[in-house]
């Protein structure tokens, strides 16, 4: 039960901030075989032609002195690329360079095993040390936190007090009740707290020559870096402060409804661009995932449930590589369940027993209704009347044998807003518009 509006931002902490990726000076440190590197760049002059040496480190995510500068050289030696321009006094990194016959020739080999061409990945088993020391940053609420980010919400006191300690949990939480009472809005209120905390997630992940792109610019949200590693130029010149193959971002909170497939829960290979895609659960390592309207999906809930055994209990996730290898990556993730159906239409009882928190999220009562419909129409400038309200419940609600959903005041407001603005009148809850305003939105069932 639950007014829809717009969530309050908690006060952030510095979870995430204990884990900064080290700065890389050599190209050792990159955990990178210096070949494959070679290769990336040539196939970033392959498709972009002349570039400078600091927008080659700028779009490998690699510092220019003492690693892409010794990558360029090794190139220039093995005359895979040449030097077409240069300004004096301005030191390598402003050369112009160009791919070559030869490069080219290389470029299109490397293209053939993959057409990935974007900033240089990081090692798997890095990014699942980095993983689990920013689990250590995870955000804990307490009742004060909760009452202040679930302060536009009106939900029972019984209700409230088992969302915090489920918030806390970071495992799973499985929301259910009726539609239209603010199952997603309490999930989007949690991910408005996660969203004031930050963490690195590299841009992309390297295993065994594969390439499995993390960043999403949909679904991750850049943080304000306190020092950025790029100079006013979009070089890489002063990268000493961290790795910039990683990426500050807001901990995710990333949706999925319908369209989630058993399929999209493994690594998406691409077979035109040869690399892949990673899942929406590893996207959303550090934070939440909502599946929104579970039960909905294409797939048995049956099938999607058993797919999230293992990693809930032991919260490691394994994916397979279109070569058959299994790779195993930390799972950080608050899966968060939300559904319409009824339970026992959904799963067993065993499979309760692994979901750690179970929720329902039920119909307002008639004080929480009337709170609900006041906080709306003061928000959306319609003129609230508790002798509108009594007429509205009598005659369309309990007349009708009709329930209760906090959903309602909000489209019943929008009615009145729609149908005042048409008769030029003042919006405001008169029996005339309540009437109309119910006709047009109610459907006999």
């Amino acid at each position: 039960m639950a007014f829809m509006g717009r969530q309050p931002a908690a006060a952030a902490n510095r979870g995430g901030q204990g884990f900064v990726p080290p700065p890389i000076t050599r190209l050792e440190d990159t955990g990178l075989s210096p070949l494959w590197l070679q290769d990336l760049t040539l196939k970033i002059l392959y498709f972009q032609g002349y570039l400078s040496g600091f927008k080659i480190a700028e779009l490998l995510a690699l510092p220019f002195a003492g690693v892409t500068d010794q990558l360029l050289d090794t190139l220039k030696r093995e005359k895979l690329v040449e030097v077409r321009s240069s300004q004096m006094g301005l030191g390598e990194g402003a050369y112009q360079y160009a791919i070559t016959s030869v490069g080219r020739a290389r470029a299109q080999e490397a293209l053939e095993r993959s057409q990935y061409a974007g900033p240089a990945p990081v090692p798997i088993d890095v990014y699942n040390e980095a993983i689990r020391k920013q689990s250590r940053g995870r955000v804990i609420v307490t009742a004060r936190t909760m009452r202040q980010i679930l302060s536009q919400l009106v939900l029972s006191e019984e209700t409230f007090q088992r969302l915090g300690p489920a918030l806390n949990s970071g495992t799973s939480i499985f929301l259910y009740g009726p539609p239209g009472n603010g199952k997603t809005s309490v999930a989007r209120a949690f991910g408005n707290l996660i969203l004031s905390h930050s963490m690195y997630i590299p841009y992309a992940l390297y295993v065994d020559g594969q390439v499995i792109k993390l960043y999403d610019s949909v679904n991750h949200q850049r943080a304000p870096e306190e020092d950025t590693t790029a100079t006013g130029t979009g070089s890489l010149r002063s990268s000493t402060r961290r790795d910039p193959r990683w990426i500050k971002i807001r901990r995710p909170f990333i949706v999925v409804g319908g369209e989630l497939t058993l399929e999209g829960l493994d690594l998406v290979f691409d077979d035109v661009n040869k690399f892949y895609e990673a899942p929406f659960q590893v996207k959303a390592n550090g934070g939440i995932l909502l599946i929104d309207d579970f039960g909905r999906q294409q797939v048995r809930p049956r099938d999607l449930l058993n797919r999230w055994i293992v990693p809930l209990e032991n919260r490691v996730d394994f994916l397979t590589l279109h070569t058959g290898r299994k790779i195993d990556i930390p799972f950080d993730v608050l899966v968060v369940f939300s559904t319409n159906l009824p339970p026992r239409d959904l799963v067993d009882e065993a499979f309760l027993r692994r979901l750690r928190h179970k929720i329902e999220i039920g119909d307002p009562n008639y004080e929480q209704f009337r709170e609900i419909f006041r906080r709306v129409a003061r928000a959306k400038g319609v003129e609230y009347s508790d002798q509108g309200l009594a007429y509205l419940l009598q005659e369309w609600y309990i007349k009708r044998n009709r329930k209760l959903r906090a959903s309602h005041p909000r489209d019943l407001c929008d009615q009145i807003i729609d149908i005042a603005r048409y008769m030029a009148v003042k919006p405001a809850m008169t029996r005339d518009l309540i009437d109309r305003a119910a006709k047009s939105y109610f459907v006999e069932l």
